[in-house]
């Protein structure tokens, strides 16, 4: 139906349950109100809104894609490592990978990245990096302007430390509020979930079983959440790298950076 007037307009947001509060519809504050929860709702800078003010909303390119995983166009899988660098277990990591020939892609924290560059200056070349934010944030609990300053300070850093550019964000803990949307358009970044995660805890110091367990949640196109810190009983994952990777090229598969996993699938 096309809206000929406000007089129309408005009849038909009331006859939905949202009515117009407050004064002109660019004024900061400007909400409508929800009949179902009884709550008003922003609908202009929170968290919530994908949207800044009223005026034109083009941040990026005007797009943004979110993935969990690749299409399953053939056997590959991407191992990805989260919350680092630190001086634990990140050259662990780097150690294994590079021994057994295969690439990561590391979603670095910002202000880790900043205080331990020398972990991963020149350590890098067969593996992409991705943001994580500054510092381990829940970019879904802050405004549009608040996420991308966060981001913008985490991309700096993540450059400075490895010399790479980072073009993939994951958000901590998954978190999707819209203002994490409209920042990661304007960093021009592809969200980055996952869609089978390592579960250590069920595994206390059994490497070969966790291991295991991880091969069998893989299928092709798999993007695979580990940690490179965090809680001791992470390690049990870490540890298990080698037979997770030996057992799935057993199986046919080969590993790929997050980026080039979806290229290969797109292709």
């Amino acid at each position: 139906m096309m809206i000929g007037d406000g007089t129309r307009r408005r009849a038909l947001l009331r006859g939905g349950g949202l009515i117009a509060a407050g004064a002109a519809a660019g004024a900061v504050g400007f909400t409508e109100y929800d009949r179902m929860s009884g709550r008003r709702l922003p609908l202009g800078p929170s968290p919530a809104a994908a949207t800044v003010g009223v005026g034109e909303q083009r941040p990026g390119e005007a797009r943004l894609d979110v993935v969990w995983g690749a299409a399953p166009t053939r056997r590959a899988i991407a191992l990805t490592f989260d919350d680092g660098p630190g001086p634990e277990w990140t050259p662990l990591v780097l150690d294994t990978l590079e021994r057994l020939e295969v690439p990561g892609t590391f979603f670095m924290v910002g202000r880790d990245a900043e205080r331990h560059a020398a972990l991963v200056r020149g350590r890098m070349e067969r593996h992409e990096v991705g943001s994580h934010t500054w510092a381990h944030q829940d970019l879904a609990r802050m405004g549009a302007d608040e996420a991308y300053d966060n981001l913008r300070r985490a991309h700096d850093a993540i450059v400075a430390a490895t010399g790479k550019e980072p073009r993939l964000l994951r958000p901590p803990w998954g978190h999707l509020g819209g203002s994490t949307l409209h920042a990661a358009a304007r960093m021009r970044y592809r969200l980055v979930l996952w869609s089978a995660q390592m579960l250590e805890s069920a595994y206390p110091d059994d490497p070969a079983g966790h291991a295991r367990y991880v091969v069998e949640q893989v299928t092709p196109g798999t993007i695979l959440l580990a940690h490179d810190i965090g809680r001791p009983e992470r390690l049990v994952g870490l540890l298990g790298l080698p037979q997770i990777v030996g057992e799935l090229r057993d199986r046919g598969y080969e590993f790929r950076t997050v980026s080039d996993l979806l290229s290969e699938a797109q292709a």
